[in-house]
């Protein structure tokens, strides 16, 4: 059994750090849709989550969500783009 927190679960405990804003490919149909936007990198689906209430998560928009899945942007670097 595993202690390690993903998806949805990690970004409820980011929040209850007390994080104000978590970067998420987020969903209502499930995690696996979630991690199928961040693969098909659909950045229309990315979102900043700012609290989570009554089983759902709230966007800066406030739009509520059952499923957010945390990411993160990072700078590319010259040996990454192959130059």
């Amino acid at each position: 059994m595993s202690n390690k927190l993903v998806g949805s679960s990690l970004t409820r405990e980011i929040l209850e750090r007390g994080d104000e804003q978590v970067w998420c490919a987020v969903s209502n149909d499930s995690e696996a849709h979630a991690m199928s936007i961040i693969e098909k990198s659909d950045y229309s689906s990315l979102v900043y989550i700012t609290s989570f209430h009554d089983d759902e998560f709230i966007c800066r928009a406030g739009k509520s969500w059952r499923f957010a899945i945390p990411v993160r942007k990072i700078e590319l670097t010259q040996k990454e783009v192959g130059l």
